[in-house]
């Protein structure tokens, strides 16, 4: 992978980080953008490491942070990766591999799993619609798995999506840059669904990788587990505002429909974790506001960056 760099944005991390660290040849080169000010000493992970890059991410969310390693990488290929994800460098190989020989390729993602190897939500999917939110809300993904919003691939699969996580997900350097890299308008979340919108615009694809599956904490890195799922409700909030603003407030119900749907086996368990976490997704979708360290991010960073330009 000489041709490829690692990039890891990290939130108080320092665990997490060490541990891919460690996991990695030395030879793999790795930016680690911090966005926490090294309040908890990743720095000295990352300095102790060699062919290892430390940057202050100035605690600007995913968006900026990710933006900041990939400008300042000279690899031809990049490979975002979360720091509570596991990928092997075998697995990162295969991906940087895999996007080589797919020349139209902007990007190929690993499939996210969580603790019991099912395959995750949100891994990739299709731009939002009226018809595709309307599976989603009522259930209905599992009959019709090409007609909902999110993709869940088959064993074998590589299937072409609208966008992909970038959870773990290598990109073509320069294209990427070219595109504008992911969209400020996003503290976290929504930025992926972004890049992939514009990558279309211009030609470009995204490709979900079944024969790369890796382990995903599911927010073990960042704010707490309540503060994440708000955030992904508002930011996906303000992407429906964008870009469909004529049917926004539709698909954001039928987003919280999704989300009442999908509360009823969990009400019947009394999974009361399950139950708050889709409380907090429904008030970010309805709110389009979600907080970090008792700051509000969601509506402000939209904003800002409409405000510039």
């Amino acid at each position: 992978m000489a041709a490829a760099e690692v990039v890891l944005v990290s939130f108080r991390s320092r665990e997490h980080v060490a541990e891919l660290l460690r996991s990695w040849p030395e030879e793999l080169r790795v930016t680690v953008v911090d966005n926490s000010a090294d309040v908890d000493g990743v720095r000295g992970v990352v300095e102790a490491r060699p062919r290892t890059r430390y940057l202050d991410g100035g605690g600007v969310g995913f968006a900026r942070g990710a933006n900041l390693g990939a400008r300042a990488s000279e690899a031809e290929y990049l490979v975002f990766v979360n720091p509570d994800c596991r990928p092997s460098a075998d697995d990162l190989a295969a991906l940087v591999r895999g996007l080589a020989e797919d020349p139209t390729a902007l990007a190929h993602a690993a499939t996210m799993t969580d603790a019991e190897g099912a395959v995750e939500a949100g891994v990739g999917g299709w731009e939002p619609s009226v018809p595709r939110l309307l599976v989603h809300a009522l259930g209905l993904h599992r009959r019709l798995p090409t007609g909902g919003l999110f993709a869940r691939p088959a064993a074998g699969e590589h299937v072409d999506v609208d966008w992909v996580t970038g959870a773990c997900m290598a990109v073509r350097a320069r294209v990427f840059r070219e595109l504008g890299g992911f969209d400020e308008s996003f503290y976290v979340y929504a930025e992926d669904v972004s890049l992939g919108r514009e990558a279309r615009r211009r030609g470009w694809r995204c490709v979900l990788r079944e024969d790369v599956t890796v382990s995903h904490g599911a927010g073990r890195s960042g704010a707490p587990s309540a503060e994440m799922l708000r955030l992904r409700g508002a930011s996906f909030a303000w992407y429906l505002t964008r870009y469909h603003r004529r049917w926004s407030l539709l698909l954001r119900w039928l987003m919280v429909l999704g989300a009442v749907t999908r509360s009823v086996p969990a009400l019947v368990r009394r999974d009361a974790e399950t139950l708050r976490g889709q409380l907090q997704l429904c008030r970010g979708l309805l709110s389009r506001r979600a907080f970090v360290g008792g700051r509000e991010v969601a509506a402000r960073r939209f904003a800002e960056v409409a405000a510039a330009g």
